[in-house]
Parts: C-alpha cells; sequence; structure tokens
C-alpha cells in the first residue's frame, strides 16, 4: 500500500506532466496541398465556364427539352461532367439527381426543380461528410422572365465551374470522409435547390461536418469601384441554429455568440487560404450572409448544421440580375467578360485545399467542456469522435475580443489537458482532433453552441 506522501508526490508528478508536458506533434506543412491547388488551371475553368453561358439561359423554368438552350440542357451537361469525371477514376463518384415539383411565388405553375450531385465515398468514416454547392440557375431583371439570354457568368457559373473542377481533381485521391458536390437549381426563385440537397443529407442520415457553398467567385471589380483579386469573404452564421433556451442562456452568460461551428470552419478555411493560396485573402464575414440576401447554405443551417458561403469581396450590380444591355455607355449583364479567371482560380484553390484538409482530418472532438475551480489555470476537456483516425488532440485559446485563434498547444492522445496559468475568464478555448499524418479538424468551441454534432443537453454535473 502507497502511504499519502508517495500518494501524493505522484498526484502532483501527474499533473504537471498533463499541464506542462508537450506531447511530439505531427507536421503542419502539407505538401500534398501545395500540390492540390497548383492543379487548378484558370483557363480550364473559362472552358467550363464558357460552356455554361452557351446555354443561354438556365432560368428555373426555362426549356428542359432542348438539347442546347434552358436549364435541362445545362443540368445534362453538368450530370455528363460528373460521370466523366467518376469513369476516369474508376467509377469513383455516385451520381444522384435529388428534385421535388415546387409551386411558389417565384415559380407559378409546378416545375421540376433538380440538383445534380456527385458523391466520393469516405473510406473510413464514410457517414461524416463534406458538402460544396453552388447554383447552376441563372437570371435576368425579371426573376419570372424564362426566355431572354440570362448567361449568369458570374452568377453562378463561377460556383458551378469551382464545384466542377474540384470534383475532377480530388476524385484522384483517397479521404476519410465522404464528398458530395451539389450543382442546386432554383435558387434565384426561393432557395430551393439548396433546401433539397439538406432534405437529401437528412433523409440518408449524413453527418455534415460543412457546407461550402460558393456564389459568385469571380468578379473583381466592384460597383464601389473597387478593383481587388486578392481578397475574398467568407461568411458564417456566429450562433447555430437549434439551440434551446437554456443552451441560448447560457451562451449569453459565458460567451460564444462568435464561435457556431460554422465560425470555427470559417476560419479554418482563412488558416489554410493564408498558408496554401499566394495572393488571397478571405475576409472573415461575421453575417450569415449579404444583408437581405441569401444563398444555399442557408438552408444547412437552419437544419443545424455548419455552412458557410464563399463570395467575391467587392460585388457589382450592374452585373448580376441585370438585363443584358446597353445603357447610357454602361455594359449590363452577367457576362464571361467580366470574370477575372486567375482570381477564379485562387478562390477556386482555396476550396479544392479546404475541402481535401477536413477530408482527411479525423472528425471533430465531442463534448468540449472548460473548467476552473477558482484557480488561474483552465481543464479543458473532450470525448473522442465516434469512428475516427485521431492520433491526438491539439488545444487553442484566444482572448476574448480576438477574432482568430492565437494560440495552441498540441496535447497528445489525451482527453483532458490543464493550461497553466490561462484564467478561464480571460480567453476563449477550443480543441481540434488530430490525424498521424498532422490533418486537423476545426476547433470545437466548448458547449452544444459550439459544438459540430447538435446532441442533446448534457445532464448537469453533480458538485463534490
Amino acid at each position: 500500500m502507497l502511504s499519502r506522501t508517495v500518494l501524493v508526490a505522484l498526484l502532483v508528478f501527474s499533473a504537471g506532466a498533463m499541464a506542462g508536458s508537450v506531447a511530439s506533434p505531427p507536421p503542419i506543412e502539407h505538401p500534398v496541398l501545395h500540390s492540390i491547388s497548383h492543379e487548378v488551371s484558370a483557363s480550364r475553368l473559362q472552358t467550363t465556364l464558357q460552356r455554361l453561358v452557351d446555354f443561354g439561359t438556365r432560368q428555373t423554368m426555362s426549356d428542359t427539352q432542348s438539347k442546347h438552350r434552358g436549364i435541362g440542357a445545362a443540368r445534362r451537361w453538368i450530370k455528363a461532367q460528373f460521370e466523366g469525371i467518376s469513369k476516369a477514376c474508376g467509377n469513383c463518384l455516385k451520381i444522384a439527381t435529388p428534385s421535388k415539383i415546387i409551386t411558389g411565388e417565384w415559380i407559378p405553375k409546378p416545375t421540376q426543380v433538380m440538383d445534380i450531385v456527385a458523391i466520393l465515398r469516405g473510406r473510413s468514416d464514410p457517414q461524416r461528410v463534406i458538402v460544396m454547392t453552388a447554383h447552376l440557375d441563372s437570371r435576368v431583371s425579371n426573376v419570372m422572365n424564362a426566355t431572354a439570354n440570362a448567361p449568369g457568368a458570374d452568377d453562378d457559373g463561377s460556383g458551378i465551374s469551382a464545384l466542377i473542377t474540384v470534383a475532377r481533381i480530388l476524385s484522384h485521391y483517397h479521404f476519410a470522409a465522404t464528398l458530395v458536390y451539389s450543382a442546386d437549381s432554383g435558387e434565384e426563385q426561393g432557395l430551393y435547390g439548396g433546401r433539397i440537397i439538406a432534405d437529401y443529407a437528412r433523409a440518408h442520415h449524413w453527418n455534415v461536418e460543412v457546407d461550402i457553398n460558393n456564389d459568385m467567385i469571380g468578379n473583381t471589380h466592384g460597383s464601389d469601384g473597387v478593383v481587388d483579386n486578392t481578397t475574398g469573404r467568407l461568411f458564417s452564421e456566429g450562433v447555430r441554429q437549434g439551440l434551446t433556451a437554456q443552451q441560448l442562456r447560457t451562451l449569453r452568460y459565458v460567451g460564444g455568440f462568435v464561435d457556431s461551428p460554422s465560425r470555427n470552419v470559417a476560419r479554418y478555411i482563412v488558416r489554410l487560404t493564408n498558408r496554401y493560396i499566394p495572393n488571397l485573402h478571405l475576409m472573415l464575414m461575421y453575417r450569415q450572409d449579404r444583408v437581405h440576401r441569401g444563398g444555399d447554405q442557408m438552408a444547412f443551417n437552419k437544419d443545424g448544421f455548419p455552412a458557410v458561403r464563399m463570395n467575391e469581396a467587392h460585388e457589382n450590380w450592374h452585373h448580376q440580375h441585370q438585363d443584358v444591355r446597353v445603357e447610357n455607355g454602361i455594359q449590363y449583364g452577367d457576362l464571361l467578360k467580366f470574370v477575372d479567371f486567375p482570381y477564379l482560380a485562387k478562390m477556386t484553390a482555396a476550396n479544392a485545399v479546404a475541402i481535401a484538409s477536413l477530408a482527411w482530418a479525423p472528425a471533430p472532438p465531442e463534448q468540449v467542456r472548460i473548467a476552473s475551480d477558482l484557480s488561474p489555470d483552465t481543464t479543458v476537456s473532450w470525448r473522442a469522435p465516434v469512428a475516427s483516425h485521431v492520433a491526438g488532440y491539439r488545444v487553442y485559446w484566444r482572448r476574448t475580443d480576438a477574432p482568430m485563434w492565437q494560440q495552441s498547444i498540441y496535447v497528445g492522445k489525451v482527453s483532458r489537458y490543464i493550461l497553466k496559468d490561462r484564467v478561464i475568464d480571460n480567453y476563449f478555448f477550443g480543441v481540434a482532433s488530430v490525424s498521424k499524418a498532422g490533418f486537423e479538424s476545426p476547433v470545437v468551441f466548448p458547449g452544444p453552441g459550439g459544438a459540430f454534432r447538435l446532441l442533446e443537453p448534457l445532464p448537469r454535473r453533480k458538485r463534490n
């Protein structure tokens, strides 16, 4: 039997080791992500986008029978692109066409709204899903006009071109998680395509880690007079939907209004973009979308899934939702010539790198908690994610007024860590899972507001 003195000494040593020792961290630099970013070709994006513009219009209610014009021809062409990618990778993609007959304010007669979806199944954690979306439909000034030319080059041919490009590049790699590429319809008529793919995700019990929606990512000449080919915007909600009243009260008390899983995915993408995409910075936008506007990521948010929107930094309203015309010497319309293809290539590469990194990383940790007990030290604890290849964890912290995570430490494969002299009141904390190769999950903020899987509220622990 151990003496009290020896037992106390062992406890002190054990606590000190947990707080002070640093496990040997895996690499943080990944040459394969540089390789993936370099595979994106501006000229090939231009060829893809030219083909989309050549359909004349892709308005949701436009012709579905013509082989050359209208949304039907565009859908069949996108499906053929996915099929060609799949054939080149040994039939690695499953192609699906979820649809719904819609009648609504801007769809006055019953219309089939169809998404074209390609699925690359994950090898070891297939129910964990990374989604990339863009909308294939286009419009002119009158959203009901289904016959006028609506080239939709930037809105959102740029996003569809990126979608097809990322699907092609990443089809040559194997991932732990499943990748889904969804070309949505009906966005301009009321965000219907986003709802269709979100419903499909729920029906198939996908654990959606994030939807990255790309909508207008190719323009660099803004209506504000700014010409900028080095900046993009990344929109994300601050508070996740689906929280209970009690959980919201807790958020108001302890903080966390800027740490939803969507926001921490956005931070993740910004950090990777800064590291792997030269001359591109994504602004972290503290909004779900632009003011009084929306995108297909919002359907995922509504269902409690993390989702973000990738967007050019400076929109030009002469070139979106406009009839093609010249008026007072000004060219209106969403034309191909207004797309900056080297810029579109950088935005596309940012998607490819983020999606690959997320899919190679383990699932985020679960049930992250913090505690202090009137001490200058903060204890962070968590549980391992289900069915994931975790080699260890990295604990993050930042000042409460800092937009990005500032400091971190790799702590190895443990479930609890004591941060010495980090007063719980002065910092926000989080934890990321890390693979053996060093790929990290997004950071998880403590509590249900930061959780990637929205579980039932945990029972309160009894005080000792």
